[in-house]
C-alpha cells in the first residue's frame, strides 16, 4: 500500500512513521486509519531487523489532536460502530506488536491521539505536550479503547 498520510524514516533498526496531516493537526480520517492498519498489520510484521517504531506527529503543534471530526458527523449507528470496531483492532495491533512502539507526543493528543498514544509500548511526552480526551464534548465516549487504557495507566501511578 502506497501511504498518503504516513511518513516512514528508518534509521539503523528504527522505523518512525509520522503521521502527516500538519493542516488538519494530524486528526485520524479513514485513510489514515486504514495506512495505520496496513502499516501494523501487513508492513511491520513482513520486516526484519526492525527494533523498534516510534510514532509521531507532523509539526510542532499536535502528535493527533484526535479523530477527524468533519468524517465522522454524518454517521449512521452502523458506520459508527464499524470506525469504533477498526480503531479498536488498529490499535491493539499497536498494543500486541512484538516490536516496540514508542510515542514521540510532540502537541496536543486529544481523542484518538490520546488514545493512539496510549495504545503504544511507550509514551515520550515534549514540554508542549498536552493529553486529553474531549469526547464528553461531542456527547460521546473515547471510542477506540481510551477508557480501559486510561483506568490501567492510572492504577499502575502510586503516589
Amino acid at each position: 500500500m502506497e501511504y498518503q498520510n504516513l511518513q516512514l524514516a528508518s534509521d539503523d533498526g528504527i522505523l518512525v512513521l509520522t503521521i502527516s496531516r500538519e493542516k488538519a493537526l494530524n486528526a485520524l480520517n479513514g485513510q489514515t486509519m486504514r495506512e495505520l492498519q496496513d502499516f501494523f498489520g501487513t508492513y511491520l510484521p513482513a520486516q526484519t531487523g526492525v527494533k523498534g517504531v516510534v510514532v509521531t506527529g507532523a509539526g510542532d503543534k499536535a502528535f493527533v489532536a484526535g479523530a477527524d471530526i468533519k468524517e465522522f458527523l454524518a454517521l449512521d449507528k452502523g458506520q459508527g460502530e464499524e470506525m469504533g470496531q477498526r480503531g479498536h483492532d488498529i490499535f491493539f495491533l499497536i498494543e500486541r506488536s512484538s516490536v516496540p512502539v514508542v510515542a514521540a507526543v510532540n502537541g496536543f493528543a486529544l481523542g484518538g491521539g490520546c488514545e493512539l498514544a496510549m495504545a503504544c509500548h511507550m509514551r515520550i511526552a515534549g514540554e508542549k505536550a498536552r493529553f486529553g480526551q474531549p469526547e464528553v464534548n461531542l456527547g460521546i465516549i473515547p471510542g477506540y479503547g481510551g477508557t480501559q487504557r486510561l483506568i490501567q495507566y492510572l492504577s499502575l501511578i502510586h503516589i
